[in-house]
């Protein structure tokens, strides 16, 4: 595996960061959109979306499953102790918002009562984490679950994205969703392109000024109207021509299930 360039990318605190890790790839083009490159969501357009609220101010995307259960990334709500081992942080200090595209304000605030971290998370590998809910939402046309993934995500279809990531590196932070389509690249590909080709990941490939960034991670990847991936982490630096990587959430299906109430 090639050394990974990583950069921290959460918006508000070091344990909600959407990591940075993709090797380059030439992808010259014109882009047709921010995420990097994305736009603005219409209303209810991803009802399952939600804002990790970490101390009231984003920090990470999520997936809504259940009305009691969130999908995330284990590492927006992790940090390390002194003897550097990963230690959930406590579920007080979380709320997600639902059911807005407005990270500010609208939709409704839940508090998590629970966060349940991959046993096996480590080195931005199995970086999912599920968040039981203190009470159940309501579900509506702008509060939906969304599906788990029946089949392993194929190479080369689009597969959307979306978040209140940055909209580019180091830029400014949108207030209302950005959403963007990115396309699934083989094991093969992704290892030859930043060496990530391993099974549990999920390697998304986009042009220069497009893709994921600070504020994204946990959020969605979206195929077949099911959620087939995490937001883990960019290479070197949001809006690269290198892929994106998302936890494959096929691959965490019995994980998901065993920990959930799916």
């Amino acid at each position: 595996m090639k050394s990974a360039q990583v950069t921290a990318f959460a918006t508000v605190v070091v344990s909600c960061l959407l990591l940075l890790v993709l090797p380059v790839q030439s992808a010259p083009g014109k882009l047709n959109g921010r995420v990097v490159g994305g736009e603005d969501a219409a209303k209810a357009q991803f009802p399952h979306q939600i804002s990790l609220r970490n101390g009231g101010s984003h920090s990470c995307g999520g997936s809504i499953l259940s009305r009691n259960y969130i999908l995330t990334a284990a590492h927006c709500v992790t940090n390390q102790n002194a003897n550097g081992t990963l230690i959930p942080v406590a579920a007080e200090r979380f709320t997600i918002r639902a059911g807005s595209n407005d990270r500010f304000s609208g939709g409704v605030l839940h508090q998590v009562a629970e966060v349940i971290v991959h046993e096996e998370y480590g080195s931005h590998r199995n970086d999912v984490a599920l968040l039981r809910l203190e009470t159940p939402l309501i579900l509506s046309s702008s509060i939906k679950p969304i599906d788990l993934p029946t089949a392993d995500t194929p190479a080369d279809v689009d597969v959307v994205i979306s978040g209140w990531g940055r909209l580019k590196h180091q830029g400014d932070v949108p207030r209302y969703l950005q959403y963007n389509t990115l396309k699934s690249i083989s094991l093969d590909k992704c290892d030859e392109l930043i060496g990530w080709g391993i099974q549990s990941e999920l390697c998304l490939l986009h042009e220069a000024n497009n893709g994921a960034c600070n504020g994204d991670s946990g959020g969605p990847a979206v195929y077949n109207n099911q959620v087939v991936g995490v937001a883990g982490f960019v290479w070197s630096a949001c809006g690269t021509s290198f892929p994106d990587g998302y936890a494959r959430v096929h691959f965490h299906n019995d994980w998901i299930r065993k920990n959930s109430d799916l």
